[in-house]
């Protein structure tokens, strides 16, 4: 039956047959083949093959039988053929790569779940210290608060714990716990009693140091005018005494003018003060700015009626000159001058016997009247304004107002104090007199022409 299907196969397709007769015909003969060759190579081929010697062994007589389209193989001819092999090596160095991630994969899951336990415990550990500090500092706070009180026999308040407090519980709660002493808040330090109490409106010694206190219970700081006299007080309050602010007196001779109300502007805007020289016949025109002059505390002083150089007078002009302009300037503001300098700087013997008024030069001339510049006005006062200066300028003159009003508020945040003549001699403890010169009341001299 078998051989009447296998005719039956060859008569129908007569090409196929005879393929598949060759391509046993051809494994027979490389089956031979290399039966041939192992026999021939002996012990190194069976060595070679050693791991696979009992099934070569088993089967050394089994050939290559073909069984309708079916076709089985011997093991040596798979090991023969090179490309089998090289499947087979691929095959096993994927498996290897993928066990090693496998392992990789595990030991890196390992170290994950031991950090995650890690913080775990460092986080639970952190939770309980937090919550045992609060009962050792509520302890040590106990035991702070006895001490203080066996010490200094002030009443200190414990703490308590409330759920819920208002705002005014709040405050009240504060208050009552704040210890006394020196407090401090947005507005400034004040000063706080065991009694609750605080200082206010004058002069207090605490340990030693002087404070002012103003009005709200707030002490003062940097320079204030206290009972008329510059006090310094530094950031914590504490007055020195050893500190002096820097004073300087501005002068102005021939006015008043037309600028002058401007520059009176100037002054009362930085709480400044000056010396006005006036002129008589100048006086006469402008009497509304003279008695503003002295409302507003600046210095009237003498410069003679109609700027004549007393030196070229004789005894009685020069009386003459100067009384007349006295009387002007007294009527005008109801009080008389304090001092008088006699134009163009020029006195003697003479002039001093009959002046009655101390006589005041100058240490610093800007020359004003000569430069006619405002700048160079400002920057000769600028550059030579130090502790008892007397600064010579002219109120007649717009480049000079000009001048000052921009000094003014520039000497001041230098820390200046724009004084008049007869402050100034009085902060450095000289007493004026009548027919004697003065021009500078600072340390050493100074002369700038």
């Amino acid at each position: 039956m078998d051989e009447r299907r296998r005719s039956s196969d060859s008569s129908r397709n007569p090409r196929r047959t005879r393929s598949s007769q060759n391509t046993a015909h051809s494994r027979r003969t490389r089956s031979s083949e290399s039966l041939r060759i192992r026999r021939e190579s002996g012990p190194s081929k069976s060595s070679r093959n050693s791991r696979y010697s009992g099934l070569t062994e088993r089967n050394t007589t089994q050939t290559t039988e073909i069984r309708g389209r079916r076709e089985i193989l011997t093991p040596e001819d798979l090991f023969d053929d090179e490309e089998y092999m090289k499947r087979r090596q691929e095959r096993m160095r994927k498996r290897r790569l993928e066990k090693l991630r496998q392992q990789r994969r595990r030991r890196i899951m390992r170290y994950a779940a031991m950090a995650a336990v890690l913080v775990l415990v460092i986080c639970l550990a952190a939770f309980g210290i937090s919550r045992l500090l609060p009962d050792r500092g509520g302890q040590d706070s106990g035991k702070v608060s006895e001490e203080v009180k066996a010490d200094s026999g002030t009443q200190v308040t414990t703490a308590l714990s409330q759920p819920v407090m208002s705002a005014a519980d709040i405050g009240k709660f504060s208050e009552e716990t704040t210890l006394s002493g020196w407090q401090s808040d947005s507005s400034g330090i004040w000063y706080k009693n065991s009694d609750g109490t605080f200082y206010e409106n004058g002069w207090q010694e605490i340990d030693g140091n002087q404070y002012y206190f103003d009005e709200n219970g707030y002490v003062k700081t940097g320079w204030q005018v206290i009972d008329g006299k510059d006090c310094y007080f530094d950031e914590s309050g504490k007055y020195d005494s050893e500190k002096v602010k820097p004073m300087i007196a501005l002068t102005f001779d021939d006015g008043p003018g037309q600028y002058t109300e401007e520059l009176l502007n100037c002054l009362e805007e930085n709480n400044a003060k000056a010396t006005f020289f006036m002129l008589g016949q100048n006086a006469e025109q402008y009497p509304d700015t003279v008695k503003r002059m002295k409302e507003m505390g600046m210095e009237l002083a003498n410069h003679t009626y109609d700027h004549q150089i007393l030196t070229n007078l004789s005894s009685g002009q020069v009386t003459e000159e100067i009384e007349k302009t006295s009387s002007i300037i007294e009527k005008a503001a109801g009080a008389a001058p304090t001092a008088m300098r006699p134009p163009g700087g020029a006195y003697n013997e003479t002039v001093q016997s009959v002046s009655g008024f101390p006589i005041i030069m100058w240490s610093v001339d800007t020359k004003d009247w000569k430069t006619k510049s405002e700048d160079q006005t400002y920057q000769c006062v600028m550059d030579n304004a130090q502790d008892g200066s007397v600064v010579l300028m002219h109120d007649i003159h717009e480049w000079s107002v000009k001048a000052a009003i921009r000094m003014i508020p520039d000497l001041t945040a230098q820390g200046f104090k724009l004084v008049t003549v007869e402050e100034l001699a009085r902060a450095k403890g000289i007493a004026l007199e009548n027919g004697k010169a003065y021009y500078y009341f600072g340390e050493g001299t100074q002369q700038v022409e």
